[in-house]
C-alpha cells in the first residue's frame, strides 16, 4: 500500500542522515576527518489523471538520498612536536601504499616509523615520495616508500674545496708572516689541521705555504704547497704565482686562475690521497682575500669535507623535502613527500582509516610536490584536525529527529486509518 510505503522511504532515508550525523560526531576527533551531508531527492511520480485544463495530476511515491555530499574544507593546524606529525595546509592528498602499485591517498598526516625505518600511515601503509640520491631529489623518478636512516651511519666525506676570507696587512714589514689554520678532513672522516702560512716578501707581495704537521704522514715528511700572491694598488688580489709557474691573473676569464690544487698524499693513517682546490673567488666571483692597511685576520673559513656520523633526527619541510641530521653537524636530504589531488573529489571511494581510492568519477590522480599546481604545503609537527562542526552537526540532528519522527507518525496514522476500515466491514 502507497500510504505505508511512502513514509517508510522517508524513514529509511532520515535513518540515511542521522547515520551520517553519528558518524560525524564520532569521528569528532579523528586526525584530518571530513565531515559529510546527507542531501535527500523526491522519487518518480505516478500520474492518476488530469484537471478541465489538461494539467496533469501527479503523485509522488516518497523520498531517497540524493548524495552524501563530503566537505573537503580546511581543518584546523595543531602543533604536536612530533616530527613524524605531518599537517597539509591547502588542497591535495599524501600518497600513500602498499608497494603492489595500488596508491591509496589520505590527509590524515599521523605518520610513524615501522621496525625498517620506514614512514607509514595509521593504517600501515607506507607513505610514498620521491627518492633522494646522496641528498639530491629527483622529482622525475617513480615514487618510493619513504625512508628514514635511523640507526645508519653517514659515511665520512673528504675535503675537495675549501676557502678563506682574509685580510693582510698591507703595512706589514718584509718577512712578516701570518698563519691560518683550517681544519679538513680525510677519506676516513679524520681531521687534519691544515696551515695556510702567508709571509710578505715585497711591497703588495705575500708568499704562500699551506701545509700539514709532518706527523700526519707515514714519511714523516710534510711536503707543503707554495706560491705567490699579487696585489694590485687597490688591495685587491691580482694574480698568483704557483711554485716552478708563471704569473696567472685572477678571475673567471679564459686563462685566469679562479683557485689553487693543493694535494697531500701519504697519509699515516692510510686514507686516499687529498686532492683539495683552495677557491680564491667568493660568490660574487670577486677574491676572498685582500691587503689593505688593517691588522691581518681571517673572518671566515669553509671547507665541504667532515667525519662520519651517527643519525640523530629528522624533519619535514614546507615542501615535503625530508632531511636527516647526524651527530657530525651535517644534514643530507632522504627524500620529499609527494601529493596528489584529483579532479571531482566527491567521486572518491572511502575506504576508512582515512584513506580515499580514485574511482572513475573522480579521475585518475595528478602526483606532484607541495606547492606546486596548486597543491597545498605542508607543516611539520603539526596534524590536521576534523571539520566537523558540532553546533550545525547538533541542528541537522534535531531536524533529522523531527523528520523520523514525522514519518513515523505518518505510519502510525495510516495504520490507525486502515484499522477503523476495517473495522466498518465488520
Amino acid at each position: 500500500m502507497a500510504s505505508f510505503y511512502i513514509p517508510l522511504t522517508g524513514l529509511q532515508a532520515d535513518s540515511t542522515a542521522l547515520n551520517t550525523i553519528a558518524n560525524d560526531l564520532s569521528n569528532m576527533n579523528t586526525t584530518a576527518f571530513k565531515a559529510a551531508t546527507t542531501n535527500f531527492s523526491d522519487l518518480f511520480y505516478q500520474q492518476i489523471g488530469s484537471t478541465g485544463a489538461g494539467d496533469p495530476i501527479q503523485v509522488g511515491a516518497g523520498s531517497q538520498v540524493a548524495s552524501n555530499e563530503i566537505a573537503f574544507s580546511q581543518g584546523s593546524i595543531n602543533s604536536t612536536g612530533n616530527a613524524t606529525d605531518v599537517a597539509l595546509n591547502g588542497n591535495g592528498f599524501f600518497v600513500v601504499g602498499n608497494g603492489a602499485g595500488s596508491e591509496e591517498y589520505s590527509r590524515a598526516g599521523n605518520f610513524s616509523l615501522d621496525s625498517n625505518g620506514n614512514l607509514v600511515s595509521a593504517s600501515g601503509l607506507s607513505v610514498l615520495g620521491y627518492p633522494a640520491v646522496n641528498g639530491a631529489v629527483n622529482t622525475n623518478a617513480p615514487l618510493t616508500p619513504i625512508n628514514i636512516p635511523v640507526g645508519q651511519v653517514q659515511m665520512p666525506q673528504a675535503t675537495n674545496t675549501m676557502s678563506m676570507t682574509t685580510n693582510l696587512n698591507a703595512a706589514s714589514a718584509a718577512g712578516t708572516q701570518f698563519p691560518a689554520p683550517v681544519t679538513i678532513y680525510d677519506s676516513l672522516g679524520e681531521p687534519h689541521v691544515a696551515t695556510v702560512t702567508f709571509q710578505q716578501t715585497a711591497a703588495n707581495t705575500w708568499s704562500y705555504t699551506v701545509a700539514l704537521p709532518a706527523s700526519e704522514f707515514a714519511s714523516k715528511t710534510s711536503t707543503p704547497v707554495t706560491g705567490t700572491m699579487s696585489f694590485d694598488s687597490s688591495g685587491n688580489l691580482a694574480s698568483v704565482t704557483p711554485a716552478g709557474g708563471t704569473a696567472q691573473t685572477v678571475g673567471t676569464a679564459a686563462g685566469d686562475i679562479a683557485s689553487i690544487p693543493l694535494g697531500f698524499s701519504g697519509l699515516a693513517d692510510g686514507a686516499s690521497n687529498l686532492s683539495i682546490n683552495w677557491n680564491l673567488l667568493g660568490t660574487a666571483g670577486t677574491p676572498t682575500i685582500s691587503q689593505v692597511n688593517a691588522a691581518s685576520a681571517v673572518s671566515a673559513t669553509s671547507q665541504n669535507g667532515y667525519a662520519s656520523g651517527q643519525y640523530q633526527s629528522f624533519s619535514i619541510g614546507s615542501d615535503g623535502t625530508v632531511t636527516a641530521t647526524y651527530s657530525n653537524g651535517q644534514k643530507q636530504n632522504v627524500g620529499q613527500l609527494a601529493l596528489a589531488n584529483v579532479a571531482n573529489l566527491q567521486g572518491l571511494q572511502l575506504l576508512g582509516d582515512g584513506d580515499y581510492a580514485t574511482t572513475l568519477a573522480s579521475g585518475a590522480a595528478s602526483v606532484g610536490t607541495s606547492g606546486a599546481a596548486g597543491l597545498g604545503t605542508m607543516q611539520d609537527g603539526a596534524l590536521e584536525a576534523s571539520n566537523v562542526n558540532i553546533s550545525a552537526e547538533f541542528s541537522d540532528l534535531i531536524v533529522a529527529q523531527r523528520a523520523f519522527e514525522a514519518n513515523a507518525k505518518s505510519v502510525t496514522t495510516f495504520d490507525t486509518v486502515t484499522q477503523d476500515t476495517i473495522n466498518m466491514v465488520h
